[in-house]
């Protein structure tokens, strides 16, 4: 099977200095995941109801689930809200990843993302694992993502992150389609790196599964402090680190998990902690995008 080869040694011991602005000694990136209404769903015509990331408690039966469904839909009638007004409040800035076919049933969140001056990554057209479309199917749906979310914004993603994983395809099929800055389907490193892509470069940011709440649907946390006292320790340690190797952090949220009251005063928590720090550059993605362009092109 082709595809990307893997690689092993990254940066290896002595990372590049990413001289962040203002010497700032952590680059911090809050993702939110906006999920919301693109999940396979049996009224959109899919075969089952989608139950990721939601609280459990359904399922065991087939057909059509109303729990599951109604679980994703508090993520964009009550979450979303309460996770922009807090981020609000203490102006900092995010980064959305916005599945195209969810910003279609909520204008309002549209509307919101703009005002507030987020970037949108773009999560696809729908919330599905790219690993069961065709090579054909996935260029489609690539295409379409990014002409759905150019019209909702009025100006096309620069990045592009697939759910969970992307095909061998993917990052090809990105470079071909043309327009993207970076991706970040990978969780490999603390810091963008360059790949080269048939022959062009090609900028990625990685991600991160483990700083993310969806270890609060999995059982492997279970309330806000859980999640803000692993947040908290993974930003000391890279901010401690960042004195003399600068990194970055991202925090994956997802509105149906965070925007819950018992799992947001842990956000707010962590928002208060890096809200004590200095020399902590609280970014979009897009903006680390940039930086990375300007001040470490890719050297063939």
């Amino acid at each position: 099977m082709s595809g990307p080869s893997r690689d092993f040694v990254g940066y290896g011991p002595v990372p590049p200095d990413p001289r962040w602005p203002g010497g700032a000694r952590l680059a911090l990136n809050i993702v939110l995941n906006y999920e919301e209404g693109s999940e396979p769903s049996i009224p959109d015509g899919d075969a089952t109801t989608e139950s990721g990331l939601t609280e459990g408690g359904s399922g065991g039966f087939t057909g059509r689930d109303l729990g599951a469904e109604s679980m994703f839909e508090y993520g964009s009638r009550v979450g979303i809200w309460r996770v922009l007004r807090m981020l609000r409040e203490r102006e900092m800035m995010a980064t959305v990843f916005a599945c195209a076919v969810a910003f279609d049933r909520n204008p309002a969140v549209v509307q919101a993302v703009r005002e507030a001056g987020y970037d949108v990554c773009s999560h696809g057209r729908r919330w599905v694992r790219h690993q069961t479309l065709s090579e054909q199917e996935e260029a489609a749906e690539i295409r379409a993502a990014v002409a759905s979310l150019a019209n909702h914004m009025g100006e096309r993603p620069l990045g592009w992150y697939c759910r969970y994983a992307p095909t061998i395809h993917t990052r090809r099929l990105l470079v071909e389609h043309g327009g993207f800055l970076y991706d970040s389907d990978a969780y490999n490193d603390e810091l963008p790196y360059w790949v080269d892509v048939g022959g062009k470069s090609h900028l990625v940011i990685p991600y991160s599964l483990a700083t993310n709440d969806g270890k609060l649907s999995r059982g492997a946390m279970a309330t806000g402090d859980d999640f803000f006292d692993y947040l908290r320790d993974t930003f000391d340690v890279l901010y401690g680190e960042g004195a003399t190797q600068p990194k970055m952090m991202s925090v994956g949220l997802h509105l149906r998990l965070t925007g819950h009251p018992g799992r947001a005063a842990g956000l707010a928590r962590f928002l208060d902690h890096v809200a004590k720090h200095r020399d902590v550059w609280v970014c979009r993605r897009l903006d680390i995008a940039r930086h990375w362009y300007e001040t470490h092109p890719h050297q063939r």
